[in-house]
């Protein structure tokens, strides 16, 4: 399953350079992930009724072209891979003219609430990742 989340680039997004600074690309990857999750049922409360929580351990993502004030973009999730208790999402950012101006592959564990060690990811997450 592919989601695909609609933003407005803010005032408050943009840097000395006048682009959108660096880490607020990390941001609306985070806020398409939450989209992903969300569309695939995979809520907190979800992961919390199996008593598991997801932990970014590694974001790997090329900043393609700039993105500037007032741009629509688009944050797209999609599922990659998948491990014993780690999995990857793939991720783009593309302004309204369709050009990539980001994509990145971030990898999370399945951690145990409890224990707050890894985890076996569980059946709810690997029936996404066929």
């Amino acid at each position: 399953m592919e989601t695909k989340l609609a933003i407005i680039v803010r005032s408050t997004e943009i840097d000395v350079n006048g682009h959108v600074n660096n880490a607020k690309y990390l941001e609306y990857l985070e806020w398409g992930r939450e989209e992903w999750y969300e569309a695939c049922e995979l809520s907190y409360e979800a992961f919390g009724a199996l008593d598991i929580q997801t932990v970014t351990v590694n974001i790997n993502i090329n900043y393609r072209k700039e993105c500037k004030q007032g741009e629509h973009l688009t944050v797209s999730c999609r599922p990659e891979k998948i491990g014993n208790t780690s999995y990857v999402l793939r991720q783009e950012i593309r302004n309204g003219q369709g050009e990539l101006c980001a994509d990145a592959l971030v990898t999370s564990v399945t951690m145990d609430s409890v224990t707050r060690k890894s985890r076996e990811a569980p059946a709810a997450l690997r029936a996404y990742f066929v």
